[in-house]
């Protein structure tokens, strides 16, 4: 649970937080690059997670997968993607925390993981259930739940980025949300439902109180991001706004000596130089 609340995103977090203000030019370079690699993790983590017979596995390979997203959202550096990006690492850490959570609890009673072996437990185990059914919708992106919210951001924000200037990224990235419902449905079918065959299975009691209070608190938090995120984003657009404008500022403050025809492709077309200035230094204010 803390290796996905906390741990997995201290990489992202070193990109806003260091690569980003210490090196904007090699981070605006290398953003095509960095793009192409986070959409396939989308997809890749989703397809690995789609042939997983352990639901802790499948769990894990979303985490793969739902980080693409956060990398994608990093690297478009608008307003938008990078509050999608933070609010993202957010949601993930409440919803695959959640999972993680409520995996344990099914691991702790039965003493196996592996999918095939569960079936039709919704019958007794109706708190579970409806817990489990409300962090597999939030990992999803069903509206309503804190993950749709993040991958909206994230996808527009990426969409319309003039960084990398290419919509086929935010494109490819939405039919990971495909495969995550795919996924993700799947899993939870054959885990709840079905017929109640398997004798171990019968004998399986519900979430007690120290359990059920684990997991409220998170339902919370995903039904409110969800319902009215700004209460969240709020307090760090300003940020997010300061850090982009900075770190422009510190790559024009380089390239500003610079001759047009000797910049990167995606410096003539993010800061806006036309071919009448193609010979001319570029010098732009950084007031």
């Amino acid at each position: 649970v803390v290796l996905a609340a906390i741990m997995l995103k201290m990489g992202t977090y070193g990109l806003i937080r260091v690569c980003l203000p210490l090196f904007p030019n090699a981070f605006m370079e290398f953003a095509p690059y960095m793009a192409t690699l986070a959409v396939i993790g989308i997809i890749y983590g989703a397809l690995v997670a789609m042939v997983q017979k352990d639901v802790k596995k499948l769990v894990a390979y979303s985490s793969v997968s739902h980080l693409g997203f956060v990398v994608l959202g990093i690297f478009a550096l608008n307003t938008v993607a990078v509050q999608g990006a933070i609010i993202q690492m957010v949601n993930h850490g409440l919803s695959t925390g959640a999972l993680f959570l409520i995996v344990g609890m099914i691991y702790d009673r039965r003493h196996t993981r592996m999918i095939k072996d569960f079936g039709g437990i919704a019958k007794k185990m109706p708190i579970f259930t409806v817990m489990f059914m409300i962090a597999t919708l939030a990992s999803i992106g069903l509206p309503g739940l804190n993950g749709f919210v993040g991958e909206f951001l994230i996808l527009n924000g990426s969409f319309f980025s003039e960084l990398y200037d290419n919509k086929i990224f935010a494109i490819l990235a939405a039919s990971g949300v495909i495969l995550a419902a795919v996924y993700m449905l799947w899993m939870f079918q054959r885990v709840m439902f079905g017929p109640l065959e398997n004798e171990e299975n019968k004998k399986l009691v519900d979430l007690n109180a120290r359990e059920i209070g684990l997991l409220v608190p998170l339902v919370i938090f995903m039904f409110w991001i969800g319902i009215h995120p700004v209460n969240f984003t709020k307090y760090s657009e300003n940020q997010v706004t300061e850090l982009i404008i900075t770190s422009k500022k510190k790559s024009l403050a380089v390239l500003e000596t610079s001759k047009t025809e000797d910049l990167p492709e995606w410096a003539n077309s993010f800061y806006g130089v036309d071919e009448e200035t193609e010979s001319e230094p570029l010098m732009v204010s950084t007031k």
